[in-house]
C-alpha cells in the first residue's frame, strides 16, 4: 500500500513523462510531412494513472496547430514553450515529493534525544 502523496505524485510524474516523450517526438518530426502534432490530455491521463477507470491516458491530435504546405502542423515555438512548461511542472512536483518524503523520514526517525 502506498502512501496518498507518494501514490498521486507518482502518477503525476508519469504523466508528465509521457508529455515529455510526445513533446520530443513533435519536435523530432516538425519536418515529417503530412506529421500531425501529439499531446496527452492531462486531466484525464493523471485520472487514469490513480486509478479512474472511465478516463483515457491516450495520446490525441492538438486541434490548434496551423497546417503547412506539406500537411505537418508542429509548431517548433509552440512545442518548445511546452517542453518548458512541463519540465517546470516536472522540477516542482519533484522539489515537492523530495522535501514530503524527507519530512516523512524526518518523522519516522526515534527521537535520540529522548525529548
Amino acid at each position: 500500500m502506498q502512501t496518498g502523496f507518494l501514490n498521486f505524485y507518482g502518477g503525476l510524474l508519469n504523466v508528465q513523462q509521457q508529455r515529455s516523450d510526445l513533446i520530443a517526438n513533435n519536435i523530432a518530426n516538425a519536418d515529417t510531412p503530412n506529421y500531425k502534432a501529439t499531446d496527452v490530455p492531462f486531466a484525464s491521463a493523471l485520472a487514469a494513472q490513480l486509478g479512474d477507470p472511465a478516463a483515457s491516458a491516450a495520446p490525441m491530435y492538438r486541434a490548434d496547430g496551423t497546417v503547412g504546405l506539406n500537411g505537418n502542423d508542429v509548431s517548433l515555438d509552440a512545442e518548445r514553450v511546452e517542453a518548458a512548461a512541463n519540465g517546470e511542472q516536472m522540477m516542482g512536483a519533484t522539489a515537492f515529493l523530495h522535501q514530503a518524503t524527507t519530512d516523512l523520514v524526518t518523522a519516522l526517525r526515534p527521537n535520540p534525544g529522548g525529548i
